[in-house]
């Protein structure tokens, strides 16, 4: 047995695929000058093939997952179109008369192994691009075949170190049944893809690599992060059974999708909603049994282009999902770019730790014209659905106010062009920074709803980088601050006569589950697939049951003991 990290739920066993890193032999022998020009043709050749591959894998992985899961491609392209990246190798081919794969790998080192000893993420994930993209020049100037997801013809597990977006995005979803990887954590690429796809993966197993070999009978526990390697006979009797009452209990929990999430004695009823990007996705959230949108991320828009999106091009997009989704509600957070997300036609600066710098709110607010663009969108929108208004990392009320007197702007001259919409569409705000939180009781007075963004303040509460995996065991949503941070926003909700949602990855979490219940959450927004689990557990729950079990928690010191106490709930619900 290997114990790793439980990124995407279920039982699987297969047969072990083995993704492998082929050896690649760089030749670093000095070149004849009279065959500089010849090298610099090798690499351009490279690039143009790696631009024409990396564009196709963007459209299939738009086509088959979503806009918004293809962003990261359009960064794997602005490496391969970064004119001081080429010119560099070029001028390293020039001045060391070194071969083209050389130059790439020498050029590319320097960028890796700079961006991963910084400390934020965005620069850690921009070491992951130089890589791939790095990698995949090399492949193409020497001719290495590139391996391919896509190829497997038959139903495996698939094992590797880790897995790139390039890889996910190329797979053949039909004959892959389980992840289990050497890296990863339950926030990383792999794990979000895999819950996304609905495929068990187990990440962050330190070496399944060189433990498994291809052909091995693997068995890939999902929910408890345990993957075995050629069990016997009696393990996969046992896991045989342990799936097959996990397909049951998938079904049963089909039986709920058009069920109200409300407690067993039906004294409390909470609204279940699905997290989205595009809206393509609205279809997996009604086929999930979704009560509306809480969180619809608009950055999608705004990445792989050349310029802004126009009013019309978002008021089309906004107006889309609205008529998708009436009469439910959808909550559409404005402009979210910084920290991880960059747009190359907006001069964004250089910045030592960019999630705690000019992002978000603070950008829009600096450049008002954006926000009011894109408000004007949302309240056009708002004439063909039940649509709410979110500003994200908000730290202080002069900004909700700032933001609102833009909104208040653009309501204005909608009305002066006789352009209808919602005149009482809620405006509230994404409460994922501590300060926030803490000041919630002041910041209630200008908004009609809290939601909680969980991702960011368990991170920002607890200064743990959530895709750091030597760090991860850290990160951890039952912590005692972060708890009371949640109950504090709710309580200051509440006080005021207002609600409170949670759209981070915590809402669909089933051990934080029967605790935001009994604190007095209103609505829990996470990924579509997670939902019917979600109310499973609180239609198998009282009221009372609820409320005791969050003053327990709350009353806990150490995370082990909240967690070993839900965990207990949970198998009695299950």
């Amino acid at each position: 047995m290997i114990k790793g990290i439980a990124a995407s739920p279920g039982i699987e066993i297969g047969k072990a695929y083995v993704l492998r890193e082929h050896s690649i032999t760089i030749n670093k022998k000095s070149i004849a000058e009279n065959t500089v020009e010849n090298e610099i043709n090798r690499l351009i050749e490279a690039i143009a093939k790696s631009k024409i591959q990396i564009e196709k894998i963007k459209e299939r992985a738009e086509r088959e997952m979503g806009r918004d899961k293809a962003e990261i491609f359009g960064a794997h392209l602005m490496v391969l179109e970064d004119p001081v990246f080429i010119d560099e190798i070029k001028s390293k081919i020039r001045e060391n008369r070194i071969t083209a794969e050389n130059a790439v790998y020498i050029v590319s080192q320097n960028y890796i192994e700079m961006f991963k000893n910084m400390d934020d993420e965005y620069l850690k994930e921009r070491a992951s691009d130089v890589k791939d993209v790095s990698e995949r020049i090399i492949k193409n100037i020497l001719g290495v075949p590139i391996e391919s997801l896509a190829d497997i013809s038959e139903k495996v597990v698939v094992i590797a170190k880790d897995l790139t977006p390039s890889d996910t995005a190329q797979m053949n979803k039909q004959n892959v049944l389980a992840f289990a990887t050497d890296m990863g954590g339950r926030t990383s690429h792999t794990a979000i893809m895999a819950r996304s796809l609905e495929i068990p993966a187990v990440v962050g197993l330190v070496d399944i690599t060189s433990q498994a070999a291809d052909g091995d009978v693997v068995i890939v526990d999902g929910n408890k992060g345990i993957v075995y390697i050629n069990p016997d006979e009696d393990k996969l009797r046992e896991y045989e059974k342990l799936k097959q009452d996990y397909v049951k209990y998938r079904q049963e929990l089909k039986q709920l999708k058009n069920l109200p999430g409300e407690t067993r004695d039906k004294v409390r009823r909470v609204e279940l909603s699905a997290n989205i990007g595009t809206p393509k996705d609205v279809k997996g959230a009604l086929e999930n049994g979704a009560e509306g949108v809480g969180l619809y991320r608009t950055e999608f828009l705004y990445m792989d282009r050349e310029n802004l999106p126009t009013e019309e091009e978002q008021f089309e997009a906004y107006k889309e999902v609205a008529e998708s989704m009436a009469p439910r509600p959808i909550i559409i957070r404005t402009l979210d770019i910084g920290g991880d997300k960059k747009l190359p036609y907006l001069d964004m600066p250089d910045e030592l730790n960019p999630f705690l710098g000019w992002r978000a709110i603070r950008m829009c607010l600096d450049r008002p014209q954006i926000l009011k663009t894109q408000l004007r969108a949302i309240l056009r929108a708002s004439h063909y659905g039940n649509l709410k208004i979110m500003y994200p990392m908000v730290s202080r009320v002069e900004e909700i106010k700032r933001a609102n007197a833009i909104l208040k702007e653009a309501m204005q001259e909608l009305r002066a062009e006789g352009i209808p919409f919602d005149e009482k569409l809620q405006v509230g705000i994404m409460v994922e920074i501590p300060s926030a939180a803490v000041i919630a009781d002041i910041l209630v007075k200008d908004v009609d709803f809290f939601s909680i963004g969980t991702n960011d303040l368990i991170q920002y509460t607890l200064a743990v980088d959530r895709m750091n995996e030597h760090i991860s065991n850290l990160y951890e949503p039952l912590h005692p601050a972060v708890l009371r941070l949640i109950k504090n926003v709710i309580d200051a909700s509440h006080k005021a006569g207002k609600w409170t949602g949670m759209c981070g990855e915590m809402a669909g979490d089933v051990t934080a589950v029967p605790i935001l219940l009994g604190m007095g959450l209103d609505e829990f927004s996470m990924s579509a697939s997670s939902i019917p689990q979600v109310k499973k557990i609180i239609r198998s729950l009282s009221y009372d049951e609820a409320k005791q079990i969050a003053e327990k928690a709350l009353s806990l010191e150490r995370t082990e003991e909240i967690r070993e106490m839900v965990e207990g709930v949970i198998v009695r619900i299950k």
